[in-house]
């Protein structure tokens, strides 16, 4: 079977420094994949070469089977984007900016109106179809940017942070959605600064740092890898971590220790093997 994405020993460079180097990866299809990474990581401009916006200097880039640099309309036809920056068109209705994208796709009638029916619906914001978007709250317009990418019904979704700058309740509810898209057997590449997000959404996750992938698996093979317990202690004004096997190797190292004031055991997170991996928080 062909991989939804593939990644071989990709290079990206800018002004002959490197910004990605040696990225090799596969997403499989329906699958929800979780790219993470520190500013300055090199996941921006990963995005940008999946979605056909800039060419890798070097190695090979496959999405929905398609070369991205030499079939750029063939990719794009089957991918849909959502990126951290508002991209509507503040002084059009809802219902005009899902009107401009399906002639963009060149979506014909009355199937087009259908399927902005159908989308608007989806992401509940059918009864605001005939406001300008600039009226919606930031939750509705990253609604309208996931309507507007599933119009017309991408193999393949591009979520660049989709949730930044939400509200909790706003957040879950994308949540649902995302979570929705990829039960119907959407792919789903996802890029957030909220762990809790990875945890929640994806399957696998990957993990950048300098261009390159340091880290790649499930939640549960990443904490096999470097450890389901941490014993933490108090240095000060932060923390020191020591990971262990368990939680309970962590809890007996703990029981050890002559004196255990501002110590504690907990569970491992993403978060925690993130910083291990990094040295540096997400932010």
């Amino acid at each position: 079977m062909i991989a939804a994405v593939s990644l071989q020993n990709v290079h990206k460079l800018y002004n002959k420094v490197p910004v990605v180097n040696g990225l090799s990866f596969e997403i499989q299809a329906g699958e929800m994949f979780g790219l993470l990474g520190p500013n300055g990581a090199g996941k921006s401009t990963t995005i940008r070469m999946l979605t056909t916006l800039t060419k890798p200097s070097d190695g090979q880039i496959q999405v929905a089977g398609y070369d991205v640099a030499r079939q750029r309309s063939l990719v794009k036809s089957r991918i849909g984007v959502v990126l951290q920056q508002i991209s509507i068109d503040s002084d059009l209705t809802v219902w005009e900016n899902m009107e401009y994208h399906g002639r963009l796709h060149h979506i014909p009638n009355p199937v087009r109106q259908q399927e902005i029916d159908q989308a608007l619906e989806y992401v509940e914001l059918n009864d605001r179809r005939n406001d300008p978007a600039k009226t919606l709250s930031g939750g509705m317009k990253r609604r309208l940017q996931i309507a507007r990418a599933l119009l017309h019904r991408p193999e393949i979704l591009f979520l660049d942070e989709p949730t930044v700058g939400l509200d909790p309740q706003t957040r879950r509810r994308l949540w649902e959605i995302i979570r929705d898209l990829n039960k119907q057997g959407m792919t789903i590449l996802l890029t957030t600064h909220y762990m809790d997000e990875v945890e929640y959404l994806c399957d696998r996750i990957g993990i950048m740092d300098s261009g390159k992938l340091i880290s790649l698996g499930t939640l549960e093979e990443l904490r096999q890898q470097h450890g389901k317990g941490i014993v933490m202690k108090q240095a000060s004004d932060s923390w020191d971590y020591k990971f262990f096997p368990t939680v309970e190797d962590a809890n007996q190292f703990l029981d050890q220790q002559p004196d255990k004031t501002g110590m504690m055991v907990r569970p491992s997170n993403l978060e925690d093997i993130f910083v291990e991996l990094t040295g540096r928080n997400l932010d």
